[in-house]
């Protein structure tokens, strides 16, 4: 089985638990104006790579993700795009290695699609760019009904997720709108964690390489006290819904 490939990370400590390898995939259905992997959105670009060339990129740092309670991320661009690769890879980390297995998603693909590798998924990353829908298509160019639609289905299925929330000044910084992600993130159950990741412009190069405009130039990183008011209001919104 082939998989297209972006890149890889051997040693990542921020996407799930303990220390991990990451493997990014090719492609992604969201066009967000903020998106620092630009590179990733063909699906036609990347490295091909078999099962057993992935497997034996993550066989020499077993020894680190075991002690570290750590494992396997896949992540993107989109990695459900490329379902039934990611779903074998998981299948056999888990069978050779006993590793824990992550998959860091916006949740576009439709759920009920994915089972199969939601059996062999330990946890799931789930990124809700924006909870106003209007405002996710402006942002992203796509609704967001079906990522809400799988922070649902995780909830109702019993599945582990921490949701993350990218946020950026003048896009999602609406009182109103963090007050509703809230009062959703309230609703779900299995939430383990919700991580606010502070918008960047590492990514900017990477337009630039491409021949293209940066969307969102000129707007800054927040500061930490509208990281904490951020914060402040989601926890609100969670606390008037909590399950």
């Amino acid at each position: 089985m082939i998989g297209r490939i972006h890149s890889l990370e051997t040693f990542g400590t921020v996407d799930g638990p303990g220390i991990r390898f990451i493997l990014f995939m090719q492609g992604c259905a969201l066009k967000c104006q903020y998106c620092h992997n630009r590179d990733t959105w063909s699906l036609g670009d990347g490295k091909e790579m078999t099962l057993e060339e992935v497997l034996a990129e993550i066989e020499p740092y077993l020894p680190y993700y075991r002690s570290s309670g750590g494992g396997l991320t896949v992540s993107g661009g989109e990695p459900t795009l490329q379902a039934a690769f990611v779903r074998e890879l998981f299948r056999e980390v888990k069978q050779r290695w006993d590793l824990h297995t992550t998959l860091d998603s916006n949740g576009f693909n439709e759920v009920a699609k994915l089972e199969e590798l939601m059996n062999v998924t330990d946890l799931v990353l789930l990124d809700i760019k924006h909870i106003n829908n209007e405002k996710h298509i402006a942002l992203t160019g796509v609704p967001n009904a079906r990522t809400l639609d799988t922070a649902r289905w995780l909830s109702e299925h019993g599945k582990k997720m921490w949701i993350r929330h990218v946020f950026v000044p003048t896009i999602n910084d609406n009182e109103e709108d963090l007050l509703e992600l809230g009062r959703f993130i309230g609703t779900l159950q299995g939430v383990e964690k919700f991580e606010i990741l502070p918008y960047h412009q590492m990514g900017v190069y990477k337009w630039e390489q491409l021949g293209e405009k940066y969307p969102l130039e000129g707007i800054p990183s927040p500061t930490a006290e509208e990281v904490e008011r951020a914060y402040a209001l989601i926890e609100k919104g969670r606390g008037q819904t909590s399950v």
